[in-house]
């Protein structure tokens, strides 16, 4: 790391370590922030958007039945991000547990660990604040038995890292993160910030504890990953959201490189203004998209509400149905063991909706079927999402 590119103190200082590199130190938060009328332009539409999807959740008749579409969609792509390659359909596909072990992949683990350590995280907020502790056990979940599980799983790091290419070393790498020693002061710090009583907008505090965390960079693995979830956590904990319903990693994912130069340019330039602003623009989109999808599974439910009212027993069918939406691709097992029904009455009810062409069999096999509910993944993929 070259301490010449890092010429603004607004963000942090650079430090020459023992060992002869360099390593960049972020300052405290909250920075000194200029409000200009772009900055609070960007901020408004984010309120306003994530505002009106918090409300539109609140009046889904089946709220419940969005969180786990939206988590799972979030784990695939910002695990996507990190280099991992599973799709939607592969996540779904392992969680009907119908694959074998030799059909399973690294990555589909990965993605699904993604999904458990949401999941964690979430039931955790009820007995604990978004915290350093709760940020060691969501790392441990997310990297439990998988690559990078042998990398301290839960625990931060106890020697340097560094961002860089392939090959890089601390000497190289366009960016290196706090020394151990320097990391906890700072990461102590963080956890101060995010408990304080403040009068910064909530989002932009968001933005602000988000950059912070991937400059302190505390794990030797899984610090992005970890890093988008924690945004999710903090709009729940803050009452922003009801449930994770915030792709935030598809808009990073879109915006990729320019996400990664506008972290890199607060640490080299103080650009905080500018951070904020994609940051915002971010939440905005996917606010947005967000709003597009709850309003089309809401459609699809209506559409199928007669074929529900016709059937024998209503009731059942309706939690047949809905089952579809937290797993639009499943296994007869799957329905007998999420709905508390015996497997013989999963097997006709799916049977009944591939009759009605509400679900497809995709595996053509005579055993271990599985089947994919088409229209409402569509809309869960984001296909068609306009």
């Amino acid at each position: 790391m070259d301490p010449k590119d890092y010429h603004d103190q607004e963000a942090g200082r650079t430090i020459l370590t023992s060992t002869g590199y360099w390593a960049f130190i972020p300052n405290q938060l909250p920075p000194d922030i200029t409000w200009t009328l772009p900055l609070v332009s960007a901020l408004s539409d984010a309120e306003r958007n994530l505002s009106r999807l918090a409300a539109l959740a609140g009046t889904f008749p089946f709220p419940r039945l969005l969180i786990q579409p939206f988590i799972r969609n979030e784990a695939v792509i910002s695990s996507r991000i990190e280099g991992t390659r599973a799709s939607l359909e592969d996540l779904y596909t392992f969680e009907t547990s119908q694959l074998s072990f030799f059909e399973q992949t690294d990555d589909v683990r990965e993605v699904y660990n993604y999904v458990r350590a949401t999941d964690y995280g979430l039931e955790r907020l009820k007995t604990l604040p978004v915290s350093l502790r709760l940020i060691r056990e969501i790392h441990e979940k997310l990297m439990e038995n998988v690559r990078g599980g042998t990398l301290t799983p839960g625990e931060f790091r106890r020697s340097q890292n560094w961002i860089g290419p392939a090959g890089s070393t601390p000497s190289s790498a366009p960016y290196v993160p706090p020394p151990v020693e320097e990391m906890h002061q700072a990461l102590d710090a963080l956890e101060k910030f995010i408990h304080a009583d403040t009068q910064i907008p909530p989002l932009a505090r968001a933005g602000m504890i988000h950059y912070q965390f991937e400059a302190i960079h505390p794990f030797l693995d899984g610090n992005g990953r970890v890093g988008r979830l924690l945004v999710v956590l903090l709009l729940c904990e803050w009452g922003l959201l009801p449930q994770p319903l915030l792709n935030l990693s598809a808009y990073i994912e879109h915006y990729r490189q320019e996400y990664y130069d506008h972290l890199l340019a607060v640490s080299q330039q103080g650009t905080w203004e500018t951070w904020l602003r994609f940051f915002l623009r971010g939440v905005s989109e996917q606010a947005r998209d967000g709003l597009v999808r709850m309003e089309r599974l809401q459609a699809i439910r209506i559409k199928y509400q007669s074929m529900v009212n016709a059937d024998r027993n209503p009731e059942r069918m309706s939690a047949v149905v809905d089952f579809l939406f937290t797993r639009p691709i499943l296994s007869v097992r799957q329905a007998s063991d999420g709905l508390g029904i015996p497997f013989k009455t999963a097997r006709d009810y799916i049977e009944k909706l591939v009759q009605s062409g509400h679900l497809r069999e995709i595996t053509g096999y005579a055993r271990n079927r599985i089947y994919q509910a088409d229209e409402i993944f569509k809309v869960v993929q984001g296909i068609d999402v306009e």
